[in-house]
């Protein structure tokens, strides 16, 4: 007796062209009848010799298709991506060890430093407002803001282009005018 493994290449053509009928794409034809052969080769043992090869390869290859088109109706087409990008959501955790990292180095900052922080990112108020509310010249707002920013970029050792991501406004008010925000 002949291995039945043998007989495969000889229905290899047949079922292209049924699996063609079944699909209407010869990329899913194509898969479609290499699924209907990697299952008949690792199921040869359940082919019974001397019945007809090519109706139990084809009735492989249907279920095969059928399987795949109830399969493609519970999944979503989305050829570019947006979908599956409007879908994932990247880890909280990272934002949150950065704003730790951001309130120790914020701690570091002198009193004056901080308070200028505060009211010019986090309140929104202009120069001339923070430094009519801190009593001093608006050139020394600027010179504190800007400071402040400087030493926190230097002690949570941030490259100039690196991306600071917060999770608060406040936060973000603070630090944006020299880093960007995520």
């Amino acid at each position: 007796m002949s291995d039945p493994r043998d007989e495969l290449v000889e229905h290899l053509g047949p079922m292209r062209a049924f699996a063609m009928s079944l699909t209407r794409n010869s990329a899913l034809a194509d898969d479609m009848v290499q699924d209907a052969l990697v299952k008949a080769w690792t199921n040869i043992e359940k082919f019974q010799p001397g019945t007809n090869m090519r109706a139990w390869l084809f009735t492989i290859l249907r279920n095969t298709y059928y399987s795949h088109h109830r399969k493609a109706r519970r999944e979503v087409s989305d050829t570019d991506g947006e979908l599956a990008a409007s879908l994932a959501k990247k880890p909280d955790h990272d934002g949150r060890l950065q704003m730790r990292d951001f309130h120790t180095a914020f701690e570091k900052l002198p009193d004056e430093q901080r308070e200028a922080l505060v009211l010019v990112g986090a309140g929104g108020f202009s120069y001339e407002e923070a430094a009519e509310t801190c009593g001093v010249a608006v050139g020394t707002i600027k010179s504190r803001v800007n400071r402040a920013r400087a030493r926190l970029v230097e002690l949570m050792q941030l490259d100039e282009d690196q991306v600071l991501e917060t999770t608060d406004a406040v936060t973000a008010g603070i630090v944006s005018a020299n880093k960007s925000v995520a």
